[in-house]
């Protein structure tokens, strides 16, 4: 068996890829558990996300059996306004509630990619290979990859509270709808521009 050149980058002799490191670069390493708190501070959050979820799915079915207190923790949760009273569940007020709900749902998606995402790219390894609840998007993630994730979730939950505003579009003025949609299309480009980049790096490399 041939010796290994020391001097061969892409094939290191044994002794250098077991040889402990020094001081300074093993803290500087060890500095990425800063981080820890963080993604657990995420999780604590996405748990209120679930708590937020299931008080407004359960005011939604009260409404629907007749309840006015949860009818009307419905209609101030969202925002809904109109001239005519409200007595009753009614089509707009249920789908504003809906996607509050599925936006709740995008939002807490984002979290999972955020804290497994960041935490198997920039804290350790979590050896899910071969597990089979791995998610797919999860085999190939790096930095790059997590931006682009991140930056289409964030256009979802963009067009989910445009679409809310649209709908509601009576209790707000022309300013604020405009400057909604042009927040939406900025987010659509910067999303295009960081694939976009990704692309040429991935081509360089």
């Amino acid at each position: 068996m041939a010796t290994p050149d020391p001097f061969d980058p892409l094939n290191p002799p044994a002794i250098r890829r077991t040889s402990p490191m020094r001081p300074l670069p093993r803290l500087i390493f060890a500095s990425r558990w800063l981080q820890l708190p963080l993604y657990l501070g995420l999780i604590v959050a996405q748990g209120v996300y679930v708590v937020h979820f299931l008080v407004e799915l359960l005011h939604l079915v009260e409404a629907a059996f007749g309840s006015q207190t949860a009818l009307q923790a419905l209609i101030s949760s969202i925002g809904y306004k109109t001239d005519a009273p409200i007595t009753a569940l009614n089509e707009t007020v249920i789908m504003l509630v809906v996607l509050a709900l599925i936006d709740v749902v995008m939002i807490s998606n984002l979290l999972i990619m955020v804290i497994v995402g960041g935490y198997e790219t920039f804290v350790s390894r979590m050896d899910l290979e071969g597990h089979r609840d791995q998610p797919e998007w999860l085999s190939h993630v790096n930095a790059s990859v997590l931006k682009v994730k991140l930056a289409t979730a964030i256009i979802g939950i963009s067009s989910i509270h445009l679409l809310k505003t649209f709908i509601n579009a009576g209790n707000y003025t022309d300013r604020v709808l405009i400057a909604q949609t042009v927040i939406h299309i900025t987010f659509l480009l910067s999303a295009m521009a960081i694939a976009y980049t990704d692309k040429l790096m991935s081509k360089e490399h």
